[in-house]
């Protein structure tokens, strides 16, 4: 590629010679971004596709360029862009060089890579500028397996990392404008935040979602994406349409106890399919897993999964739909939530539980070496059957980590009571997220 074409390129995506739209700031993420920018380590964001990173990296420059940095000094590069020719180290070091013939002057620019997975070899060439000094890199990448082997052989001990997932419920109600501040601005829009919370369990929390009238089809764009670009393309998938089934099984069933070879059966793919092609789907953020909890790792490993899909309006767009599925919508939002948790305090573990009654509990949550509390997620606690069931389990979990109260999350039931002894706490999900 000739210089004038890359430059043209460059300007798209760069500072340099305009203001470029910046989103708006999620906080959370952007202040332990700026921090790690402050080390002297390669910065790496992983995430999903449409899940914010791009914005995040041009938040991060802005704030650059607003402390002092001088705009030239910033280059930023997106590699999905389709003008972009034989992504490879090679076009990545041109790139770099007609940036400092023609635009940078600093002698340590800030360098961010955007969706570095696509450029062959990249790791080599971002160890090399950084062992040499010639830039401050950040990158971001949409596949968790490829990122993870390529750091841990040629950066490990080189780079600070965060995950970013679509929007926090918090996160959703401050793109929707709604600011709560206050117990009293919490009882003011307790309407909104409502049909808001139900809204995302029917769409999502994307970003790009809260402000797109086509919420469903733009759903549908993300899936194709993710398969096709972080999935079928990067591993060369033949069996495609298998690979599709997989997907669909895995996001009709969120929050379900499945195994491989379960999974294989209703599909009628090998054992071995499912297991390779799941940890690709794994890979690309799509779905996660949730393991039994069990002192012994060999039992953890061995039992039966959850599987809950990276996002609500996801799993409602692409997975068959049931009568049922809002409850596990609201148990997939809560498996969401405990994992961003996860991130603030990384002592905080958390688990399903089980036992050989088949009585079962959510969520144990654990800090350390112990488990502090244990979650249920029951939608509707009218039905009476129901109701004993959820608490019956609750309570036997409650006993053997010798607990003296567990929670309930539901749709609208607040308030608590004492059954043999034990404190039973009900709190309603919307509110449960804005703790």
């Amino acid at each position: 590629m000739n210089k004038k074409v890359i430059l043209d390129i460059l300007n798209d995506w760069n500072f340099w010679q305009k203001d470029l739209n910046t989103g708006i700031r999620r906080g959370f993420y952007l202040d332990k971004l700026n921090k790690f920018l402050a080390s002297n380590q390669i910065v790496v964001i992983t995430g999903p596709r449409r899940s914010g990173k791009s914005f995040l990296m041009k938040q991060m420059a802005d704030d650059l360029i607003k402390k002092g940095t001088k705009r030239e000094d910033i280059l930023m590069i997106n590699f999905e862009d389709p003008r972009w020719e034989k992504l490879d180290t090679a076009l990545l070091e041109k790139i770099f060089e007609v940036y400092l013939e023609l635009v940078g002057s600093a002698k340590k620019p800030y360098v961010f890579l955007d969706e570095i997975q696509e450029v062959k070899e990249w790791e080599k060439w971002v160890r090399t500028a950084q062992e040499l000094d010639k830039a401050k890199i950040i990158v971001s990448g949409s596949n968790a397996k490829l990122l993870s082997k390529e750091l841990a052989t040629l950066l490990t001990g080189r780079h600070l990392s965060q995950t970013v997932l679509p929007l926090s419920f918090k996160e959703l109600l401050m793109f929707k404008g709604i600011k709560i501040d206050s117990q009293l601005s919490l009882i003011e829009n307790r309407i909104k935040i409502k049909r808001i919370l139900n809204e995302s369990l029917e769409f999502g929390l994307f970003p790009e979602i809260v402000f797109t009238e086509t919420k469903k089809e733009l759903l549908l764009d993300y899936f194709n994406d993710i398969i096709n670009k972080d999935i079928s393309e990067r591993y060369k998938i033949r069996k495609k349409e298998s690979l599709k089934s997989l997907v669909k099984f895995y996001l009709s069933n969120n929050s379900a106890l499945t195994t491989f070879s379960s999974a294989g059966k209703a599909l009628d793919i090998s054992t071995n399919t499912v297991q390779k092609f799941y940890s690709y789907i794994e890979a690309s953020y799509l779905v996660f897993s949730l393991k039994i909890f069990s002192w012994k790792v060999k039992e953890q490993e061995k039992s039966p999964r959850k599987v809950y899909a990276v996002d609500p309006g996801l799993a409602n767009a692409i997975g068959f739909r049931f009568s049922q599925n809002l409850g596990k919508l609201a148990e997939n939002l809560v498996y969401l939530e405990l994992k961003r948790r996860k991130a603030i305090g990384p002592r905080l573990e958390f688990f399903y539980w089980k036992d050989e009654q088949h009585r079962e509990v959510d969520f144990v949550v654990k800090e350390k070496l112990e488990v502090s509390q244990l979650i249920q997620v029951c939608w509707n606690l009218d039905d009476i059957k129901t109701k004993k069931r959820e608490i019956g389990s609750l309570l036997k979990a409650m006993k053997e980590f010798d607990l003296k109260s567990g929670l309930i999350i539901t749709d609208d039931k607040e308030g608590e009571e004492m059954i043999e002894n034990k404190k039973i706490k009900y709190i309603p999900l919307w509110k449960w997220l804005l703790e």
